[in-house]
């Protein structure tokens, strides 16, 4: 049996995700925590799961296009999948109770960064454009060691809060790869890098039992035909009004999560 309104949740979500790359953490974790009532550890766990098998689905249409950077994911990689595996080993260990209390604050806190950053993401990239054509040697120079310290911030997010993959992982790559990366670039990238990372940081969420398989299923019933939607669309459109639509949603989730 499937919840119509976990299912409608997951449209909403998918269609998002596969027009951007962004929202299947910073749109999908707050939906479940103010508008459904699930706890903070519950929604994680399974928004998690959510997030790697809708973005599994909407990076299979984004790669027949050939758009993934396929060297900047191994550096995100080499940053964020460590750092997840390291919560995961608490979680796995039972040290998710002690982090509940202030789970949802974290939440909050990260849900609101991420909104400001789509905010500000076309400033910061004309910014970051600016200096990579000003100096570009030492620019490259410290674009691999960058890249593997933000996707381990991505990972750590992810893991604590499931929110950040997309949101901030795209307006990092915009601001570090400022002339390599165009807007479908940005969102097939940003896609592929997020599938493991929400698997590995899943994983010891897992373990501990914490998610809630019904409500998975309902809402990757209605995530996956989105996200295909999404994704076609995607090639024919810019995602730019979505992203700032989703970020004053953000503001109001974020603020509401905080209060």
């Amino acid at each position: 049996m499937i919840d119509f309104a976990y299912a409608s949740a997951g449209a909403l979500t998918g269609f998002v995700v596969g027009l951007t790359g962004v929202g299947a953490g910073a749109l999908m974790t707050p939906i479940l925590l103010l508008f459904f009532g699930i706890s903070p550890a519950t929604a994680i766990a399974t928004d998690l799961w959510f997030a790697a098998v809708t973005k599994l689905v909407g990076a299979r249409f984004h790669n027949d296009t050939g758009q993934v950077d396929w060297q900047v994911v191994k550096r995100l990689w080499a940053g964020s999948l460590p750092m997840a595996f390291v919560v995961v080993i608490l979680v796995s260990f039972g040290h998710a109770q002690i982090k509940v209390e202030w789970l949802t604050k974290a939440i909050g806190v990260v849900i609101l960064i991420t909104a400001l950053g789509l905010i500000l993401a076309p400033k910061l990239a004309q910014m970051a454009k600016g200096r990579r054509i000003e100096d570009p040697a030492k620019f490259k120079q410290f674009q691999p060691g960058l890249t593997v310290f933000g996707g381990a911030v991505l990972g750590l997010c992810v893991a604590l809060t499931s929110v950040g993959a997309g949101a901030l992982g795209s307006v990092m790559l915009m601001y570090l790869y400022p002339l390599r990366m165009t807007p479908h670039r940005l969102v097939a990238t940003d896609l592929v890098h997020a599938i493991p990372l929400a698997v590995v940081a899943g994983l010891g969420y897992f373990y501990a039992g914490m998610v809630d398989w019904f409500i998975l299923a309902s809402l990757l019933s209605g995530s996956i035909p989105a996200i295909i939607a999404g994704s076609l669309l995607a090639r024919r459109v810019s995602g730019r009004w979505i992203q700032l639509a989703l970020a004053f949603v953000l503001i109001s989730a974020g603020i509401k999560t905080l209060i």
